[in-house]
């Protein structure tokens, strides 16, 4: 059996996900033949992959990137279990790929025994196929209300013989009684693989934070293998969009006289916000994740993301007053996109029998087209042309189908049938990813420029995403190197956790 690790956290948005691809480009760049894994993932941000049988499958946008981290193509079987909430009482269960189940809190545990099989299946066959396996947690170890059937951290930490680490974020304030608190809460069988600890998003002297690591080390037994820096050049593909207030990226000044100002609509069950990301890398173009009907007075383009849940979404943004906002931007002629579920918003009418039952509902009525709901998902990876000749490509998660109106196609698939809809300003896909495509996203932000009168606005000619996010990942693997003890990172990894670890009280309650 190859090496593995589980990437623990003391919280969600610990820096889990970005810790796991540090590690795995880390050991890419050394020769070792490594794959990412999530045993299960809670997120709406997700890819389509297309497995050896040409079927589409859905996996976690962090998986796909971690993936990229380790130099292979992503593959269903790093995240098998991946459940997408439509509400805060249920959610779609993806099981190795394909939507299986629809899941409450209630119900879910009687599917959890299944779910579990499956996981430990499909990593003890990747652990076959590569030299090592890094595994992501999910929120926290010491859910104690969530021990009982976990197979996502120490569960699977336990299943598989894998050692543990436990990353915590500084940044929240804290940290040393989180990560003795995690351990703390976990049993003995549970704490005997956790062999370290992480600290993340430290920004200061680390002479001033050095006696707070040597307590922790003394306290628990375990060492901290070491303290990454706050580093603002890393934004990779997350599982959550938690942006909310905060820019995306870190944008580079513009490249003509003027900033192009984006706002994308922070949709209460927001799905694969990461679109947004590849508009972000562009110099001069500021991208802010809002529900803030000034900040979409005061935007030249507007984005209205994918969505879990279309019609509720839908109606959220009536009540919050952006509908009115969104509507003012169109009318003023400034430039409006929707995507996948945000596309569905802006049509005349949304016929839903499927996700929300609410039956035929009233759209923003911006594009002239009409979606109907049906049981059947479309998943696909897919290329075309916009404006003609240049080329575009993307993939596609939706149950909405365009039914009704004859609108001026926004893309064309290789076949030559159209997709999506252009009417005036307002543009509309359900296809995510297009802005990865560096000359679409070049001219559609020309375009865009133009519409909001930015006439001094000017696309950077030589910004390539791939390379972005390649930079991204090569930057995460540096601070790994840099700031971590890989040596004994790596003894971890080859020869599992290290064998008289003292064990904290109190331990598991009840145990």
């Amino acid at each position: 059996m190859s090496g593995g690790l589980l990437v623990a956290g003391t919280t969600s948005d610990a820096g889990k996900s970005v810790l796991t691809a540090g590690f795995c480009r880390w050991l890419y760049r050394r020769g070792v033949k490594v794959a990412p894994f999530k045993a299960q993932n809670m997120s709406n941000n997700s890819m389509v992959v297309v497995g050896p049988d040409g079927r589409g499958g859905e996996i976690g946008r962090a998986q796909a990137m971690q993936a990229a981290a380790c130099g292979i193509a992503p593959d269903i079987r790093f995240n098998p279990v991946l459940l997408k909430p439509g509400s805060d009482y249920s959610s779609q269960v993806v099981l190795l790929g394909e939507a299986v189940d629809t899941v409450t809190a209630g119900n879910y545990r009687s599917l959890r025994p299944r779910l579990a099989e499956t996981a430990f299946a499909t990593l003890a066959e990747l652990r076959t196929e590569y030299d090592a396996v890094i595994c992501e947690g999910a929120g926290s170890p010491a859910e104690i209300n969530l021990r009982d059937g976990d197979f996502v951290n120490m569960g699977l930490a336990r299943q598989a013989g894998l050692p543990a680490i436990v990353v915590g974020d500084i940044d929240r304030g804290g940290v040393f009684a989180a990560l003795f608190g995690t351990l703390a809460l976990l049993s003995p069988e549970d704490q005997a693989l956790v062999s370290g600890f992480v600290i993340n998003k430290f920004r200061g002297d680390l002479g001033l934070l050095r006696p707070g690591l040597d307590m922790i080390t003394a306290a628990t037994g375990r060492p901290v293998h070491g303290v990454l820096p706050f580093n603002t050049d890393v934004w990779v593909d997350g599982e959550d969009s938690l942006a909310y207030g905060r820019t995306l990226g870190r944008p580079g000044a513009p490249r003509g006289s003027e900033w192009l100002r984006v706002a994308v609509v922070r949709l209460p069950r927001i799905s694969n916000a990461t679109d947004a990301e590849a508009l972000a890398s562009e110099p001069g173009v500021h991208v802010r994740l809002t529900v803030e009907p000034a900040e979409i007075a005061d935007a030249d383009l507007v984005v209205i993301p994918g969505s879990k849940a279309t019609v509720s979404d839908l109606a959220w943004l009536r009540e919050t007053g952006l509908a009115d906002a969104v509507d003012a931007h169109a009318a003023a002629g400034k430039p409006l996109i929707g995507i996948c579920g945000g596309f569905q918003m802006l049509g005349r009418a949304i016929n839903d029998d499927v996700e929300s039952r609410r039956g035929t509902v009233p759209g923003l009525g911006l594009l002239p087209v009409e979606v109907t709901f049906g049981a059947r998902k479309t998943l696909a990876r897919s290329r075309g042309t916009a404006w003609e000749h240049i080329p575009v490509s993307g993939y596609e998660i939706h149950h909405g189908y365009v039914s009704g109106g004859e609108p001026e196609p926004l893309l064309r698939y290789s076949d030559g049938t159209t997709e999506g809809a252009v009417r005036g300003s307002v543009y509309g896909t359900h296809w995510h990813g297009t802005f990865e495509s560096d000359e679409f996203r070049r001219r559609f932000l020309t375009e865009a420029a133009q519409r909001a009168g930015r006439s001094g606005f000017e696309v950077a000619p030589d910004t390539r995403f791939a390379a972005v996010r390649e930079r991204s990942l090569d930057t995460l693997a540096d601070l790994v190197e840099e700031h971590l003890d890989t040596d004994a990172l790596w003894r971890l990894i080859e020869g599992g956790a290290p064998s008289g670890l003292p064990f904290i009280l109190p331990g598991a309650p009840g145990v």
